[in-house]
């Protein structure tokens, strides 16, 4: 029997015209995301703005994405972004360092053993939204934890529907935000964190959310608990603390 995600990708798929959009944001529309199915097989590609559609979600339309979660190492806090206004999905929310996908238009980045793909898109992304030179997020440095299948929508037409690869990474790195992409941004502790959740002003997206309250704040104890000689917390110090074989769905 066919998955949904399979059902989806070869039915008919709503569209829409985006020139009311922001015209780089729309552009970035084009790009190809990698569809899977619920087991997080790849099954085709498809273009981003196809993808994001709640018409086609509610289709069962899945894709591939990653969330890359930047510590600093000396103190252990965790680089937060705010989406710029600009964006089509989400705009202005607080949410981890950087969420995006690997896509289909790069070979590299459909190679699965070893979380390559995901920790590739990754280091491009980070450099892309935040101008993290690729230098200072090494493909080989990021600790992948697990993957987290969710839905959200975004309003009444967009959303997300994804299988999520969770990516740790301590380093020092210099930000030089891309404003198309990022409005703020800002370092913050566990208890931070806590208090910006608590803040009613504040608004996050739902996959920051659902990974706080799941996974984020045991997983970065265990970095404090897990600190080198240097006192200093290391993301590969997390290799074996969650169970990455498997798709959680949430």
């Amino acid at each position: 029997m066919s998955s949904p995600a399979v059902t989806a990708a070869q039915a008919v798929l709503a569209s829409i015209d985006l020139s009311s959009y922001d015209p780089e944001q729309s552009r970035l529309m084009d790009e190809k995301c990698i569809l899977v199915d619920e087991e997080d097989n790849a099954i085709g590609a498809m273009d981003k703005k196809t993808c994001h559609l709640m018409e086609n979600i509610n289709k069962g339309l899945l894709h591939r994405a990653f969330s890359a979660f930047v510590f600093r190492p000396s103190d252990g806090k965790l680089l937060l972004q705010q989406r710029a206004t600009e964006k089509i999905t989400f705009p202005d929310m607080w949410t981890n360092t950087c969420c995006s996908h690997p896509l289909d238009d790069f070979e590299a980045e459909k190679v699965e053993k070893d979380q390559l793909g995901v920790r590739v898109a990754a280091s491009r992304k980070l450099e892309h939204e935040l101008g993290i030179p690729q230098s200072e997020a090494p493909v080989d440095e990021f600790q992948y934890l697990t993957r987290i299948h969710y839905l959200a929508p975004s309003d009444g037409m967009w959303g997300e529907h994804e299988v999520d690869y969770i990516l740790f990474l301590t380093a020092n790195v210099t930000v030089t935000p891309n404003a198309n992409e990022i409005r703020d941004y800002k370092y913050v502790s566990k208890e931070e964190l806590q208090d910006m959740f608590q803040d009613p002003a504040n608004s996050f997206t739902p996959w920051f959310k659902l990974i706080a309250r799941y996974f984020l704040f045991g997983w970065w104890d265990e970095l404090y608990k897990r600190k080198n000689s240097d006192d200093h917390v290391v993301a590969k110090s997390l290799a074996g603390v969650a169970d990455g074989s498997k798709v959680i769905k949430m």
